[in-house]
């Protein structure tokens, strides 16, 4: 009897449950939208870094999350006026991401093994996302739970620095962890570098559990999450700890395909941050205790509703949201003949509600969209109270009028496609982001600078319009100009320079400055960006994007002397750049460059940052499927990228040329 051949192999069907979601209207294909993928995110080991492919995306200042003080790490689009708080809100499924207390976002707490994909929305106004979406929305997506691992990367490198991440569980149950720590770097170099300086050292990790299971047609997802990062200041004795947790319930009912069902979902974040700053003598050879924030507990709670539904070629979705949030900052500061002599508390409350209707025409070559929002955001329950160390006497009690303000903002859009390879849109939008409590609240201190609260500040808003045109061809491209008008910015203008003692915030040393956050005036900002993309073959793979800002402060009646300056940290170009080659099957080459040029540090554009660019490279080797070794070098060319300056001139930079060998596994 011949062989017979052996049976086929039985077809597995592989089941991968994603978040509860409902579909898009559609509609944010007349803004300004990027899309990054799981392409860019592999390669990157912090989600900040991945963002900032698309030019236009920057945290306050030019240091990432792997130095940067949590207090600076708030995300901006386009470069209008960066803010440590941040000026764009960001999502993760639909909840807030930015820290209840700060605004700022705890980059640690979301490792790209997690996600699949980041929608960047920008200057798309406050539309269906709500406050804080000032200059635009990253909406992140969670990747979806299937059986075994789904991410792996595993690395070394340079200056004692270890990471490892981690994504996988089953069906229905998706469990994400992440640790890295590093030595870190100086930032201050050369000669200027004194005794005082220290290392950028950090030390973070976080674990986050979806668990979610259908109840007949209605999908229920309870999302668990912690964290904890603890940094260096590079200074000796400045140090923070930010810790934090969160709890997200959804229940969602999408249509089986398409737009339509509804959407509910509740959330509670908390978090703490912990923060030493220091005075730096002028030899840089010591330091003195200046503030030891020891304790900043902060809740934020909120619930979002969506309901949509499809009437022929319209499709609409109507909802609403709220959010609270308190907290209080509790230091010791004043410090005399070896100790602290003053505590202090400052803190509050804020809320937020608001409600939208959003609507998306597609028809033919026409997309159309228009929405209409209105927010009540209100302050209040403000309270500083400062004591004396030794026998509890208050020595200052301060509190604030509440404060109400109700803000109507809305955005429309049209675009017409000519062929796949043309198309023509335009925009006009409005946004608003209301003060955090770290703004209205804590003052601050970097090195011998001083910036005071400022419990009277009213919420920041944006009015803009854009033109928009690109196509799909040889190669994928898109091309865009706006103009932004942001009125009362939050900014932090300098009212006196040290040595001197001031109301409140009391001496301020030589080669000091004091500052406090106000409401500006105005900031109007014009400005270019186009993005575009393309393969060459099977074998190579390119991208290129560049973004100007012409951006300038009318500081009106409080602020004259910021009148015809640009914003602090503003670059006026960005170019980004990345290019893959594979010249074998198993072998994968890319290169990632990003320029910015010159900004300022200061409010009054006396601080010069330099421009400068930075290139990163990596090599992998596939020796299995989704299974790959790689070695990686960022900034290769060892570039001295200068992200601060001090008063007295003293400079900081990034940091320097960092190699690390890794293993990566991707399904």
């Amino acid at each position: 009897m011949p062989d017979m051949p052996p049976p086929p192999a039985p077809e597995v069907e592989i089941v991968v449950v994603r978040p509860p979601r409902l579909a898009p209207l559609g509609g944010d294909a007349v803004f300004s939208a990027v899309q990054v993928g799981p392409e860019i995110l592999r390669t990157e080991t912090r989600l900040d870094e991945a963002l900032k492919s698309a030019p236009g995306v920057s945290l306050f200042r030019r240091t990432g999350s792997g130095a940067a003080n949590p207090t600076t790490q708030g995300l901006s689009l386009r470069a209008i006026a960066p803010s440590g708080a941040g000026r764009a809100l960001v999502t993760l499924d639909g909840a807030p991401q930015n820290d209840p207390f700060g605004g700022w976002v705890i980059w640690s707490a979301l490792p790209p093994e997690g996600l699949e994909g980041a929608s960047i929305v920008r200057g798309a106004g406050a539309g269906p996302y709500g406050a804080g979406a000032l200059t635009g929305v990253v909406a992140l997506q969670e990747r979806g739970s299937g059986a075994g691992l789904a991410a792996l990367d595993v690395s070394a490198g340079e200056r004692d620095s270890y990471r490892a991440a981690v994504s996988g569980g089953l069906p229905g149950l998706l469990v994400t962890a992440a640790a890295s720590r590093t030595d870190g770097y100086y930032a201050v170099r050369g000669a200027r570098r004194g005794a005082a300086d220290q290392r950028l050292d950090t030390k973070d990790g976080s674990v986050a559990v979806r668990a979610q299971h259908d109840l007949g047609d209605v999908q229920v997802a309870l999302r668990l999450q912690a964290f904890r990062v603890q940094q260096g200041a590079g200074l000796v004795g400045a140090r923070s700890l930010s810790t934090g947790e969160s709890a997200t319930l959804t229940l969602a009912q999408p249509a089986s395909e398409g737009v339509g069902g509804w959407r509910l979902q509740g959330w509670v974040r908390g978090s703490n941050l912990k923060n030493s700053s220091v005075a730096v003598a002028a030899n840089r050879a010591t330091t003195t205790p200046a503030n030891d924030q020891y304790k900043t507990p902060a809740n934020g709670y909120g619930a979002n509703a969506a309901w949509q539904g499809v009437y022929r070629d319209l499709a609409w979705e109507l909802g609403a949201d709220v959010r609270l949030a308190d907290g209080v900052d509790q230091e010791r500061f004043r410090f005399q003949n070896g100790a602290f002599t003053r505590d202090r508390q400052a803190g509050g409350k804020t809320l937020v509600a608001g409600a939208y209707l959003e609507g998306a025409y597609s028809q033919g070559p026409w997309i159309a969209t228009a929405g209409v929002r209105l927010d009540r955001s209100r302050a209040y329950d403000a309270l500083r109270q400062e004591r004396d160390a030794t026998n509890g006497a208050l020595t200052l009690n301060q509190s604030a009028p509440d404060r109400t303000d109700t803000t109507p903002t809305g955005r429309l859009g049209l675009r017409y496609e000519f062929s796949d390879a043309l198309f023509l849109r335009g925009a006009a939008y409005a946004g608003f982001r209301p003060p955090t409590l770290n703004e209205l609240h804590r003052p601050f201190r970097v090195g011998n600078d001083v910036t005071e609260a400022n419990p009277t500040l009213k919420p920041e808003t944006l009015q803009g319009v854009e033109l928009g045109v690109g196509g799909e061809g040889p190669f994928r491209w898109s091309a865009d100009v706006f103009l932004n008008r942001l009125k009362d910015p939050i900014t932090n203008v300098t009212i006196g320079i040290g040595p001197g003692t001031f109301p409140t915030a009391g001496f301020i040393p030589a080669g000091g400055t004091l500052r406090q956050r106000q409401n500006a005036g105005e900031i109007v900002a014009w400005g270019l960006e186009g993005e575009s993309s393309g393969d060459i073959g099977e074998a190579v793979t390119w991208r290129a994007a560049a973004a100007y800002t012409d951006a300038e402060v009318h500081g009106g009646a409080r602020a004259r002397q910021l009148t015809g300056l640009r914003p602090a940290q503003t670059p006026k170009w960005t170019v980004t750049g990345g290019l893959a080659v594979r010249p074998m099957a198993a072998i994968s080459l890319s290169a990632d460059l990003r320029y910015e040029s010159a900004r300022w540090e200061d409010d009054l554009n006396t601080r010069r940052l330099g421009a400068g660019m930075q290139l990163d490279a990596r090599a992998s080797w596939r020796f299995m499927d989704n299974a790959e070794v790689y070695l990686a070098a960022e900034n290769l060319t060892d570039e001295k990228l200068e992200v601060g300056e001090t008063a007295d001139g003293v400079e900081s930079y990034s940091a320097p040329r960092t190699v690390r060998i890794g293993f990566a596994f991707r399904r």
